[in-house]
């Protein structure tokens, strides 16, 4: 039996060499990996002494050659096969056991050129696989080391593989060759969406370009959740592969109970939002008030937003804006938990809290709620070159993710600006001004139909996903009158509630008004200003409606539709 050994991860491949040398494999191994054996005392014989031939281009060209092809997919069963592997004087090579370049932790490190990164594309090693893998029913192929140990207990015990198992190890080597080419291809595409100083941003008209005819996503398996969105329902978590460590899952666990599947959604638009709002913050879109964001969620929408000048206050506002809905929700921080909120947070039954970090005593006084899940994740930001895919019943919906976070240009991810106007003939306050623009943040993270209502940094009232505007109008407002309630605050938070209590309410809607009904309720709801895209054919009914009613209206030209 001749096995071919060439790894690069070299994880357990001295101890499985020994092993099969010990059976009576007479090893044949390349480079680095034959190295390693011989150093290990375990008899190798070295790829360029098999083929007659040297490795060439620097390490470029080692196993593509016919000698080593030829024995892997050569057809044991086949006449025509055996009497062209006698006539050229070729062997049978049985077992190939490959592992590949690391050219997906290269480019995650991003420490070297461009053009040094190229050189980790392995290409005989896929070549390698592919071929033992086609030719599965003669050849054992072996891409994994987690799997060194059950091949060889079976060899050990039955004195061969079995054909089932060869045809699983072959259906995990396509798996992981076409990954890792998803990988390269991620590489490329990547690099022609980045925008850079020498690389300005597409004009929106031709960023079509940017969406490849054919599109590969790596997905790597993190773990099997208890259930999906319902108890019939089977799920896993995946990961991206490819990206940095970001978002929710790569959150750390620091405490509770396994994660669900609806967690993991509800996790994702806490993260998404304190995410928005902290890059407005950082881009000097609020620049009244700064400190704290707090989000409460609860079936992927915010219930209640704020912003506060510490952990524990920007939660008693959060909280406190609707927590009737807020029961057995997530809250999500933009800044570190202290023991303050922490203490503040576990009065109530939440199931999860994510944040950039919790100080060791907050930490403390979340372990005596044993069930809560506090997770951290310190990267706030996101990726610019991302795509947001949403599955259908055969295929994907693919799209640029929705960055548009001020009325300026962003530079960094091409996101044209905002052509936010007035329309109305009062112009807005600097309050109004103000608020506004916390309320448009948060609209968009909402379920259209949607409408935020808010007072300075603090909703007062969120309408989601109702099949009509005025519907999810009439929802805020019903929130704002009917389901909120006091909650006991210290002085300090008092004091902010109040002062907020003073400021105008504002109305933030994802999508224009098709008639000008919105206008009229939000009056009589007590709302003096309004943003929201325009682009009605009735627009100027809502302009005049605006105007009856002396409020300020500014139209932005950017949708946010959230489906």
């Amino acid at each position: 039996m001749k096995p071919l050994i060439s790894v690069s991860d070299k994880t357990g491949i001295v101890e499985l060499a020994r092993e099969l040398a010990g059976l009576g494999f007479e090893i044949i191994s390349t480079g680095g990996t034959a190295s390693a054996l011989k150093q290990a005392n375990v008899d190798t014989t070295e790829i360029s002494e098999f083929t007659g031939f040297p490795e060439i281009l620097e390490g470029r060209v080692k196993t593509l050659h016919p000698k080593v092809f030829a024995g892997i997919l050569s057809i044991r069963s086949s006449l025509k096969h055996q009497v062209d592997m006698e006539k050229n004087n070729l062997d049978n090579i049985d077992w190939v056991i490959v592992n590949l370049y690391p050219f997906e932790r290269i480019v995650m490190e991003n420490k070297l050129p461009k053009g040094e990164m190229i050189e980790f594309i392995d290409i005989g090693g896929v070549s390698l696989l592919r071929a033992a893998g086609k030719n599965f029913a003669d050849v054992v192929v072996v891409s994994d080391p987690r799997d060194y140990t059950k091949v060889l207990s079976e060899y050990k015990e039955y004195k061969k593989i079995s054909l089932d198992t060869k045809r699983k190890l072959a259906a995990k080597t396509f798996g992981h060759t076409a990954h890792y080419d998803s990988m390269i291809a991620k590489f490329f595409v990547r690099e022609d969406n980045l925008i850079t100083d020498s690389k300005p941003p597409l004009n929106p008209a031709d960023r079509t370009e940017h969406f490849p005819e054919e599109l590969t996503v790596g997905l790597r398996k993190v773990a099997d959740l208890r259930y999906g969105e319902n108890p019939q329902q089977k799920a896993s978590l995946y990961k991206e592969s490819g990206d940095r460590e970001w978002g929710v899952v790569n959150a750390e666990k620091l405490q509770g109970k396994e994660l669900s599947f609806n967690n993991y959604l509800d996790l994702d638009a806490a993260w998404q939002i304190v995410n928005s709002l902290s890059a407005s913050e950082q881009a000097k879109s609020f620049t009244t008030y700064s400190g704290t964001f707090c989000v409460v969620i609860k079936h992927t929408n915010p219930c209640g937003a704020a912003m506060g000048p510490n952990p524990l206050e920007a939660f008693q506002l959060a909280f406190g804006a609707d927590p009737l809905s807020a029961f057995g929700g997530i809250v999500g921080f933009s800044k570190t938990v202290d023991e303050e909120a922490a203490a503040e947070i576990s009065k109530q039954f939440f199931e999860c809290v994510i944040a950039p970090e919790f100080t060791q005593g907050a930490l403390e006084i979340f372990k005596k709620k044993q069930n809560l899940r506090i997770l951290r994740q310190n990267t706030l930001f996101s990726l610019p070159y991302e795509f947001d895919l949403k599955k259908i019943s055969g295929g994907f919906l693919i799209q640029q993710k929705d960055l548009m976070a001020s009325p300026e240009a962003d530079k960094k991810t091409g996101a044209p600006a905002e052509s936010r106007k007035v329309v109305s003939k009062r112009q807005p306050t600097p309050e109004e001004l103000y608020s506004m623009e916390f309320a448009w943040q948060i609209c968009k993270h909402v379920k259209s139909n949607a409408i935020v209502l808010a007072r300075g940094a603090l909703t007062q009232g969120v309408g989601a996903g109702q099949m009509s505007r005025i519907d999810s109008l009439k929802a805020s407002i019903q929130k704002m009158r009917e389901l909120r309630q006091e909650v006991a605050v210290g002085a300090s938070v008092g004091q902010v509630k109040s002062q907020i209590s003073k400021l105008p309410l504002v109305l933030a809607s994802d999508a224009f008004f098709p008639f000008r009904d919105c206008v009229d309720e939000a009056a009589k709801a007590g709302v003096s200003a309004i943003i929201h895209p325009g682009g009605s054919i009735r627009d100027q009914e809502s302009i005049d409606a605006a105007n009856e009613h002396s409020i300020a209206l500014i139209f932005t030209g950017t949708r946010h539709f959230k489906h």
